[in-house]
């Protein structure tokens, strides 16, 4: 079973809070296969990395989360989570734009 794109679109709505009605965004699949971001996240549990699940908890309520979380999506940074942080876009698979993020 594929849990890419049902996740993708979840963690893009539930974490950074934007509507899943919006259009030209591209589709999450493409973005997650891209960044490789399951290389480290999983749908719901924690591996090298939190779970979108997790990601998506933390920052449900907070005012600024859509700035954060595209902050770290391009950009990487340090350890929030655990001992590893987050590569950059470039190095997980190519720049990634503000739009995208």
């Amino acid at each position: 079973m594929n849990f890419t794109r049902p996740l993708a679109a979840g963690l893009l709505a539930a974490a950074a809070g934007i509507a899943a009605a919006q259009t030209a965004v591209p589709e999450p699949t493409e973005l997650v296969d891209a960044q490789h971001c399951m290389f480290c996240h999983t749908p719901d549990m924690p591996f090298l990395a939190p779970s979108f699940h997790q990601i998506a908890d933390r920052y449900r309520d907070k005012p600024r989360a859509a700035e954060q979380l595209e902050i770290k999506l391009r950009l990487g940074g340090r350890a929030h989570w655990g001992d590893t942080p987050m590569p950059s876009a470039a190095e997980r698979g190519g720049p990634l734009s503000r739009d995208d993020a």
